[in-house]
């Protein structure tokens, strides 16, 4: 068994410190960013390894940074790790650590890398409509997820999947690849496999990719934008002067819709003429029926202005939307 130092944030790193723990290795100390407040209280919340490093005894340390910090350093030469298990940390490791520990620092990273790397590799995976993402261990460097490859797995993408649901399966998957890795590391069996060339990058999400741009997109990128977009912000459009965010949607195709809806055969060569973002129709049961550039979305879960979220036929129930009414 490994001694080590765990670096982690959010319930995806929770994940990888709680396996590494149960599987009996030490956890000589966990580093953790510090409470951040939330709510309207601004109560001071701790963060998701922070509290599995509290309720198992472990010693955590919450630095506002790592470089220049000497108290960690010495903190790190003292306990003299194995390794330092990186996880969601969301701090870049400086250079004056990564070479402390007796096998270097090593990361979950949840891409197959090198595509996607940076701070959102699941969310874009979604967004750019992928078949296929993975898990990749990696030697940590000093340049951002760019250290020699260790071990990856593979998964599908399931075909309505969010980003909130391949989080929490890559989560587990990740924790699993960490538990394999140092097994390899601790036999001296680990690759070292450097990075090919086509390198992808993935950016911070930022709150302007939200808006659904009716003119330019089909139901399938919208649908895109939607699941990867959930459960972070939601993806939205305005209707009628309010704001209406999207959080499950599905893709139907002309002839499909036709046959599913009689009432519309012989008017085919109509739709062509309705504008994207149009309501084309609402089946009460179901949901809303929006035309997009290609293909026609319909709208399945979705929240109002003001509102909590809800099933769309819930949601007609308490709200008067029309036929021909258009989404901005």
């Amino acid at each position: 068994m490994l001694n080590i130092i765990f670096m982690g944030t959010p319930d995806f790193a929770r994940d990888s410190l709680e396996a590494i723990h149960k599987v009996g290795h030490t956890i000589k100390a966990v580093i953790t960013v510090p409470d951040k407040p939330k709510g309207r209280g601004m109560k001071l919340i701790p963060s998701e390894v922070k509290e599995y490093a509290i309720e198992n005894h472990l010693p955590v340390y919450q630095p506002d940074k790592l470089r220049d910090n000497q108290e960690i350093i010495d903190m790190i030469k003292k306990i003299n790790p194995d390794i330092i298990c990186v996880v969601a940390y969301g701090k870049i490791i400086p250079k004056e650590i990564l070479s402390l520990p007796k096998f270097g620092c090593i990361n979950v990273h949840p891409s197959l890398l090198p595509k996607y790397r940076g701070s959102s590799p699941i969310q874009s995976a979604i967004l750019n409509g992928d078949k296929e993402t993975g898990v990749t261990t990696m030697y940590l460097n000093e340049e951002m997820d760019a250290g020699d490859i260790i071990l990856q797995t593979k998964v599908k993408i399931g075909e309505d999947e969010t980003s909130g649901e391949l989080w929490n399966r890559l989560s587990k998957i990740g924790a699993e690849l960490l538990i394999k890795t140092l097994k390899e590391i601790e036999e001296q069996k680990a690759p070292r496999i450097k990075q090919g060339n086509n390198v992808t990058y993935s950016k911070m999400l930022d709150k302007s990719i939200a808006k659904i741009d009716w003119e330019n997109k089909t139901a399938k990128e919208i649908k895109n934008l939607v699941r990867g977009l959930n459960p972070i912000m939601g993806a939205y459009s305005t209707l009628n002067g309010k704001k209406i965010k999207f959080w499950k949607v599905d893709i139907i195709s002309t002839d499909n819709f036709i046959e599913k809806y009689q009432e519309f055969k012989g008017y085919e060569y109509r739709f062509s003429e309705i504008e994207p973002g149009t309501i084309l129709y609402i089946d009460k049961k179901i949901g809303i029926y929006i035309m997009t550039k290609e293909g026609i979305l319909i709208v399945l879960e979705i929240q109002g202005e003001n509102a909590k979220r809800m099933t769309t036929p819930e949601f007609l129930r308490g709200n008067k939307i029309e036929v021909v009414d258009k989404f901005e």
